[in-house]
């Protein structure tokens, strides 16, 4: 049975200070450039999968999801911040909130670009026949996770069976539009402890195999680095490799990824309504928290808007995101 376990990276004394790193490159301390743009929305930490590489320890048993309350007062406070033009909803597997249908129609009711992210396999839930039509009817910007053209590397990363689910859920989207006039793209993760490779090339790869073998279509591939946040960190822990993989992310340090991050112009808000510079963050109780370390919620602000110029919580894992080519919810970053 899945349980909460601390959430906080394990101390690495040979890990230096983030913020350091930062500021000997004449870069920090790390601040938003500007309001946030986009609000990514947490639904909660129930999956239908239990993937290896899982920064949210996401999975079948889990029971945190967003209320219909804090999803409507979400709404509330996106009807006085201007800022925001773009909603990117995640989980778990964001399609199980029983209040997910609701949030996407009045978002986009009320003229927000929304984005879902998705495993595929949801697609094939029990009561989620409607779910495929749904994503059409609202124009929603599909980011689906597929990390290999090849079923044994995704199976052994996701589970038995999630390969050919995945692709016949790609099929059916297809035929619905998506990847043609309606907005779909891929996800790639590694499949072990190591960084991802160039995305233009390895987005080549993907259209090449899965045109040819499966006749797939898609918009873009994004390369995202698995963070070393929760149930990762704990496989490369017991594995003897969390130092090695550390000291990966920290020698490859790009200082180029840095404008680019996510985090300077994103705000995240939890399933239970605290706000966080990102969903990493999120999953490591690290929450903005502008007076005397009280964590800040969507019921103590009225415009996201005045969170331009504030300082982003930062640690270990952010190396996760400026190592290489960089990394973020959108991809490579330089």
């Amino acid at each position: 049975m899945e349980q909460s376990l601390p959430k906080r990276d394990p101390p690495n004394p040979l890990t230096p200070s983030f913020e350091a790193v930062l500021i000997r490159h004449g870069l920090g301390p790390l601040r938003r450039t500007q309001a946030p743009v986009a609000l990514q929305v947490n639904l909660g930490k129930l999956c239908n999968q239990a993937c290896h590489h899982c920064h949210v320890d996401a999975g079948p048993k889990r029971t945190e999801v967003m209320t219909l309350s804090t999803a409507q007062r979400l709404l509330d406070l996106l009807a006085t911040s201007s800022c925001i033009r773009e909603i990117d909803i995640t989980g778990g597997a964001p399609e199980l909130n029983p209040n997910f249908r609701w949030l996407v129609t009045n978002a986009r009711s009320r003229g927000y670009q929304v984005k879902v992210r998705c495993n595929l396999t949801v697609l094939f839930e029990p009561g989620m026949d409607w779910l495929a039509d749904f994503y059409r009817q609202e124009n929603v910007h599909l980011i689906c996770s597929l990390p290999c053209y090849r079923p044994e590397n995704v199976e052994r990363q996701r589970g038995r069976g999630v390969f050919a689910k995945s692709i016949a859920a790609l099929r059916q989207l297809n035929q619905l539009g998506y990847g043609r006039e309606l907005r779909l793209d891929l996800v790639y993760n590694p499949l072990d402890a190591a960084l991802p490779p160039a995305q233009a090339q390895l987005e080549a790869r993907y259209r090449e195999e899965l045109g040819r073998d499966f006749g797939i279509v898609f918009d873009r591939l994004l390369t995202i680095t698995n963070m070393p946040i929760n149930r990762f960190a704990r496989q490369l822990q017991e594995d003897g490799k969390l130092s090695e993989y550390m000291g990966l992310l920290v020698n490859h340090f790009n200082p180029a990824t840095v404008d680019g991050l996510m985090c300077r112009s994103l705000v995240s808000v939890g399933w239970d309504g605290r706000l966080f510079d990102c969903d990493f963050n999120q999953m490591l109780e690290l929450p903005i928290s502008p007076v005397r370390r009280t964590p800040l919620t969507i019921w103590q602000i009225d415009d996201l808007s005045t969170l331009r110029g504030s300082r982003i919580v930062t640690g270990p894992h952010c190396f996760g995101c400026t190592a290489g080519a960089g990394s973020s919810c959108s991809g490579a970053l330089a």
